[in-house]
């Protein structure tokens, strides 16, 4: 690592955010990172291209599938914010996770996945992975159930922290330690806590994932996902990306390095006003229970409380009145937009049991414990004051 790399580990979250992997001028004198569109990159010489391929001269790889500078400017800096060595921005989260898994895993091997991380994630694993042959365990977030899966053929443990929707919070350290006694690879998405709120890899976690869509470029109006972590291991994963395909658009990189200079600006105004607004909910008596990591009544408090700086701008709550109640929420609100993804400056609202379950029946719900008067709230950097007064006035009327 060189010396000026060790330097931006030592400057705060958002000082990285800001300036991690740039030179103090650019060649070009422009104050932020240019957008390069082209597909591919030309060598002045035969003489050029023998030294690059092998290995004796460092430039942009030839082709925009192998990479692009304006992504390689977002790549440092993210793997800067997260503490890794290096990482691979493609071109959405999911895109993050089924590379990774691809990369790392073959016939025979297992993984084992907690049961609450993301829906789409589970029906990868449960039906690509399972069809070539890797052994996919879906376990409880519990410690002792993921000791009595994890097995001498486990190669990746996966799990999310907080997790989606209830924001469960996993014993990190507990995990790592688990998953070294079976020489397993640990990978987190943490997508909800953000680099802001959660640093896995200090905490000894192998790889952590974000889909960048959401607080990272946070704005609502790009897509993206990354793999952070220690430098071999992303660089093999980096391998299979030219391969499968994912790669990020250079305009979209651009758009999450600039997302990524306010990102610890956002976090904080989120987490702040998601605490207040979670206190608010869960005094209202049209409320049941209120899910946030930073409330007394959360389930995880106490690991919450370890691990994460902050909340996040995720809030999840089940209205006495179930489905009808959550529906009548949602479309008596001003403020929050009925809309799925979380993250951005716009606050956001939808039922899980029709946004992400609909094909589900209300029992098939429960089963996978999505309850029918389940509504999660993201949290945008509009005025707390307003957005209370927004929700308390529709909670009124359903109450």
């Amino acid at each position: 690592m060189a010396e000026n790399e060790r330097e931006e580990w030592s400057l705060g979250p958002s000082t990285r955010a800001v300036h991690a992997g740039e030179p103090a001028v650019r060649d070009d004198r422009s104050l932020t990172v240019p957008v390069v569109h082209s597909s591919t990159y030309p060598f002045e010489h035969t003489a050029e291209l023998v030294a690059f391929m092998s290995g004796e001269k460092e430039r942009t790889p030839e082709y925009g599938r192998y990479g692009n500078p304006t992504v390689a400017a977002a790549e440092a800096r993210l793997a800067a914010l997260e503490g890794g060595d290096a990482a691979v921005l493609l071109s959405s989260g999911m895109a993050a996770i089924t590379t990774t898994m691809l990369a790392m895993l073959r016939a025979g091997q297992r993984v084992v996945m907690t049961s609450d991380v993301y829906r789409k994630t589970r029906q990868f694993a449960l039906t690509l992975l399972a069809r070539y042959g890797v052994d996919v365990q879906i376990v409880e977030p519990r410690l002792d159930a993921l000791e009595a899966a994890i097995t001498d053929d486990t190669r990746i443990v996966f799990t999310e922290s907080p997790t989606n929707p209830y924001l469960r919070v996993v014993d990190l350290e507990g995990l790592v330690r688990l998953a070294k006694q079976r020489r397993a690879k640990t990978i987190i998405d943490a997508t909800f806590a953000t680099p802001i709120n959660l640093r896995p890899l200090d905490l000894g976690i192998d790889l952590v994932i974000h889909s960048t869509t959401k607080y990272l470029a946070g704005h609502n109006d790009v897509m993206g996902g990354v793999i952070i972590g220690r430098g071999p291991l992303v660089e093999a994963v980096r391998e299979h990306v030219g391969m499968l395909g994912g790669v990020c658009d250079p305009h979209a990189a651009y758009l999450t390095l600039r997302g990524l200079k306010t990102l610890g600006l956002r976090v904080a105004r989120q987490n702040a006003s998601a605490l207040q607004l979670a206190r608010m909910l869960e005094a209202h008596p049209a409320v049941a229970r209120v899910w946030y990591p930073m409330l007394e009544t959360h389930p995880d408090h106490v690991l919450a409380r370890r691990y994460l700086s902050g909340g996040g701008g995720v809030v999840s709550f089940e209205l006495r009145g179930g489905l009808a109640a959550g529906t009548a929420l949602v479309d008596g609100v001003s403020i929050p937009k009925l809309a799925p993804s979380f993250g951005g400056v716009e606050s956001l609202i939808e039922q899980p049991a029709l946004m992400s379950f609909y094909e589900l029946s209300p029992e098939q719900r429960a089963g996978i414990g999505i309850l029918e008067g389940l509504v999660r709230l993201s949290v945008g950097i509009e005025d707390v004051e307003d957005l209370e007064l927004d929700l308390r006035r529709a909670l009124d009327r359903v109450g």
